[in-house]
């Protein structure tokens, strides 16, 4: 590909994500300031694990007295199975989560306030320091199929009691309604949305498509598939995708 190909105005981005609830969103404000269309297209969905599997695997919620959460589709995955096992959670159990808004979004399960809830804080205590804080607790952490497991193994090396749980499974989804459809970039959040650009369109070329990529490992997934990084977020100038691609516009689009 040539350098002008590579260095051509931004007119069309693809986001590989849903599209927001509402029009107040970073993306509607890029699209407005530099007069871009963007677009919204999951190019992965997840899929739950039917309650049935964890006995398979021998996991009986009861032998738990708490639970690590690090996103809101794990917290839904993990009451959808309690359901479905008819499996009532004891008001003593301890949720540990990554973040204040996760830990609020146990809000849709439980009573918040009567609950033994405890969070990470940016700039504070992180989730293995939680952990550690409550080493006497026997976890499980609800996860996907495709989760890095580097979190809850250093747990279990500092000899806390950490068992991984998948509870939902990431799948690629069809995408051939995109198949004559071309976006001058095209942005990626996981390794996943890699695969199944590649899953859907085997013959994929990039040639003149920028192609961004949030965060190391999808960043990796990029280059291990023969694609060109234009785009990589987060860094210290730009630490959103959305200020990663705006300074890449403004760079092109003069």
């Amino acid at each position: 590909m040539s350098v002008s190909e590579a260095g051509k105005k931004v007119k069309s981005v693809l986001i590989s994500q849903p599209q927001p609830e509402n029009d107040k969103n970073p993306y509607a404000e890029l699209a407005k300031k530099h007069n871009l269309k963007i677009d919204f297209r999951s190019f992965i969905h997840v899929e739950g694990v039917p309650g049935k599997e964890l006995r398979k695997d021998k996991i009986n919620l009861a032998d738990f007295t708490a639970v690590i959460f690090t996103s809101r589709t794990a917290i839904d995955h993990f009451f959808r199975i309690c359901e479905e096992l008819r499996h009532e959670m004891p008001a003593e159990t301890k949720y540990c989560c990554n973040t204040e808004s996760t830990a609020l979004y146990l809000q849709k399960y439980i009573q918040y306030r009567k609950r033994k809830i405890f969070f990470g804080k940016p700039g504070g205590v992180t989730l293995p320091e939680l952990v550690k804080k409550h080493s006497a607790e026997t976890f499980i952490f609800p996860c996907s199929d495709v989760s890095k497991d580097d979190l809850t193994s250093k747990m279990r090396e500092a000899g806390h009691k950490v068992t991984d749980c998948v509870m939902y499974r990431t799948m690629c989804s069809d995408l051939s309604d995109l198949a004559d459809v071309n976006y001058d970039v095209i942005a990626f959040f996981s390794p996943s949305g890699i695969k199944s650009l590649f899953q859907n369109f085997p013959d994929f070329a990039q040639n003149a498509t920028r192609i961004a990529a949030f965060g190391p490992s999808t960043h990796q997934a990029v280059k291990d598939a023969g694609l060109r990084l234009d785009i990589a977020a987060p860094r210290p100038e730009a630490p959103s995708m959305t200020m990663a691609i705006e300074e890449y516009v403004m760079s092109v689009n003069k």
